[in-house]
C-alpha cells in the first residue's frame, strides 16, 4: 500500500450488511455504488465516487448463487479502470474451496478456476477466512491473508467452563484444525471417521477416542447440509458424551439443514457472519467476524504484521 493512499470500503450487493459493520469497526463509512440491471439479467456495478490513488477494499462472499462470484470480479475490473492504487478482495467465504482437486475423471477443479478470474479482473491482494482446505492459498499468484475463526471461537468456548470438554474432528481431514483448537483449549481431541458412498451423503461414522461422559466440540469449516454433523453429534450422544456443540465457520445451511440441525441432539451451533443466515434458529449462535477483519485490513494498510492475530 502507498503511504497516505486513501483507503476506500465498498461492497458487493449480498455482503452489505458484513461490509457495513467492517467500514464502522475500521473508523470509515462504505463507499457507494450503483448495479445497473438490465432486463435480460446482466448487471453492470459501478462507483458513485472517485477511487482514484486510492487502497480499495471490496467485501463480498461468494456464496451462491454464482452473481455474487460475478458482482465481485465486475467490482475488481471497474476500480482497475477507475485508477485505484491498490484492490484487495475481502472474500470472508471463498465459494467453490471444496472442488481444489480432480476427485473424478474429467471434473474441474472450480477453486484454481475462480483465483485465475480474481487475478485476471486485476485484484492485487485477498483476503479470505477459513478456507476448506489451507494449500488453497497456492493457486494465487498474489498474497494472501488467511484469516481463521479459531480466534472467535477459542475466546467463547471459553467462557462456556465445561467441563471434560474434548474437540472432535468431523472427519480425517479436519484434524489438523481440531488439533490446533485441542492444543489452545489444553483439551483431548478425538476423531470422526465417515464413510460416503455418495457427495453429500454420508453411511456411517466411527469415533477415534473417547468420549465417554465429555462436553464435545467439533470443529468445522462449514455447515452444509449438515448430515453429517447431525448424525455425528447423534452419534456422539448415545455413545455417552455428555453435550455436543458445534463450532463451523460458514454457515452454507443448504436444504433442510435447518430441520436436521432442530432435530438432533446438538446443544449449540456457533457459526460466524461470513455467510447471511436466512432465518433465525434457537440452536444458532452467530459471532461477527467484522473486527477480526477491520483489524487485518488495518494492519496490512500500514505494513504490520498480522500474524499475532491469529490462532492457527
Amino acid at each position: 500500500m502507498r503511504p497516505n493512499s486513501p483507503i476506500k470500503f465498498f461492497a458487493g450487493t449480498k455482503s452489505i450488511y458484513l461490509a457495513e459493520k467492517i467500514a464502522k469497526a475500521f473508523g470509515n463509512e462504505l463507499g457507494k455504488t450503483n448495479v445497473l440491471r438490465f432486463d435480460d439479467g446482466e448487471f453492470q456495478p459501478s462507483y458513485e465516487e472517485s477511487v482514484r490513488g486510492c487502497t480499495v477494499f471490496i467485501i463480498q462472499s461468494t456464496f451462491p448463487p454464482s452473481e455474487n462470484l460475478m458482482e465481485l470480479l465486475l467490482l475488481i475490473d471497474a476500480a482497475k479502470r477507475a485508477s485505484a492504487y491498490k484492490i484487495v478482495a475481502v472474500i470472508p467465504y471463498f465459494g467453490y474451496a471444496r472442488s481444489d482437486r480432480k476427485d473424478r475423471p474429467r471434473a474441474a477443479i472450480g477453486a484454481k478456476l475462480v483465483a485465475n478470474l480474481l487475478t485476471a479482473a486485476g485484484v492485487d491482494r485477498v483476503m479470505t477466512m477459513d478456507l476448506h482446505a489451507d494449500q488453497l492459498q497456492g493457486f494465487f499468484d498474489v498474497p494472501v491473508d488467511h484469516l481463521y475463526a479459531s480466534s472467535l471461537f477459542v475466546p467463547y468456548l471459553k467462557t462456556l467452563s465445561l467441563d471434560n470438554m474434548t474437540i472432535a474432528a468431523p472427519d480425517m481431514g479436519g484434524t489438523k484444525r481440531a488439533n490446533a483448537y485441542s492444543r489452545f483449549m489444553e483439551t483431548e481431541m478425538v476423531i470422526c471417521y465417515k464413510v460416503r458412498k455418495q457427495a453429500n451423503k454420508v453411511e456411517d461414522i466411527k469415533v477415534i477416542g473417547n468420549i465417554k461422559d465429555k462436553n464435545v466440540i467439533i470443529i468445522d469449516d462449514m455447515i452444509d447440509t449438515a448430515g453429517t454433523i447431525c448424525l455425528a453429534a447423534d452419534m456422539l450422544v448415545l455413545a455417552g458424551a455428555q453435550s455436543v456443540r458445534v463450532c463451523a465457520t460458514h454457515p452454507v445451511l443448504s436444504g433442510k439443514a435447518y430441520k436436521k440441525i432442530e432435530k438432533s441432539l446438538i446443544k449449540e451451533v456457533i457459526v460466524t457472519d461470513t455467510i447471511p443466515l436466512p432465518r433465525e434458529s434457537p440452536k444458532i449462535r452467530t459471532i461477527s467476524v467484522a473486527e477480526l477483519f477491520a483489524d487485518v485490513i488495518n494492519k496490512v494498510y500500514n505494513y504490520e504484521s498480522i500474524s499475532s492475530s491469529f490462532i492457527q
